[in-house]
């Protein structure tokens, strides 16, 4: 077991590339699976979806693999899954998600990302559960991430490392979504640092901006999964509407339970979606 107050990411001098490619070999022989096709970070709300996308052939704590350490957040399983889909792909299920408000910095938010792609995953589904700016959207609904504004001051990215974010987003995958389920919308998500939920200030900050859903996670993986060369699908479920448009304050109990009742339609759009890739 990998000891988080030991981790080899918190040293400036290691290279964050092998310390993935250490943790990609680790869960080789872990799980017996030598390479994964696709990779999924399963937010609050989204966790179900791993029960319906196939064959579960190995579950390991996530602690077990270099670089990763329990998840401080509930909603978050703290394991890595593999799974072996009917159409014989290889789906690595992140249930460990490191996010950037816990202080480890940038490194630490991305490594599963970075993992995922050392495993020779070439698709990267993020999905989260978030705040809405829309009126029209409601507290259950899921939606597309279409592209984000990065609000944290931060960067995976390390030194004069220009990856273009253009379409980081994948239409391709947009658009394959929406041929599953016609009625998905789609939203430009904000990522702010937290862990304090957003002011009703900050929302109409983010929507001047043109944002439409707020959150605290997402967007650095992003951005990393885009510089390892991956195509990216992002999800948001609206657990709640956000400070502003709500009018009754804001909660964690909230987003898990929004996350609980909206699990058995988002859980089959995903696995539904997998199994389109």
């Amino acid at each position: 077991m990998h000891d988080a107050s030991l981790n080899p990411l918190d040293d400036p001098n290691t290279d964050p590339f092998e310390v993935a490619a250490a943790a990609a070999a680790d869960i080789a022989r872990l799980t017996g699976a030598e390479s994964h096709d696709i990779a999924l970070t399963l937010g609050s709300g989204w966790g179900k979806a791993a029960d319906l996308i196939g064959e579960t052939t190995a579950t390991i704590p996530a602690t077990e693999v270099t670089g990763f350490s329990k998840p401080a957040l509930e909603g978050h399983v703290g394991t890595l899954r593999s799974i072996l889909t009917p159409e014989g792909r290889r789906v690595l299920v992140i249930g460990a998600r490191t996010h950037f408000y816990e202080g480890h910095g940038p490194r630490r938010v991305v490594h599963s990302v970075r993992t995922a792609a050392a495993t020779g995953a070439k698709t990267m589904v993020l999905t989260n559960g978030a705040g809405g700016i829309r009126h029209t959207w409601k507290p259950g609904q899921p939606v597309l991430i279409s592209d984000h504004i990065n609000l944290t001051g931060a960067s995976p990215l390390e030194g004069a490392t220009f990856v273009d974010l253009t379409d980081l987003y994948s239409m391709r995958l947009r658009d394959l979504a929406r041929r599953i389920d016609p009625t998905l919308d789609e939203g430009v998500y904000c990522q702010f640092r937290g862990p304090q939920y957003e002011t009703p200030a900050e929302v109409q900050m983010a929507k001047t901006f043109g944002g439409h859903i707020v959150g605290m996670s997402t967007a650095l993986e992003a951005i990393a999964a885009r510089q390892a060369g991956m195509e990216v699908l992002g999800f948001s479920l609206i657990t709640n509407m956000a400070a502003g448009i709500q009018t009754t304050p804001l909660s964690h109990a909230e987003v898990i339970e929004a996350g609980r009742e909206a699990e058995p339609v988002i859980s089959d759009l995903l696995a539904r979606v997998v199994a389109a890739l």
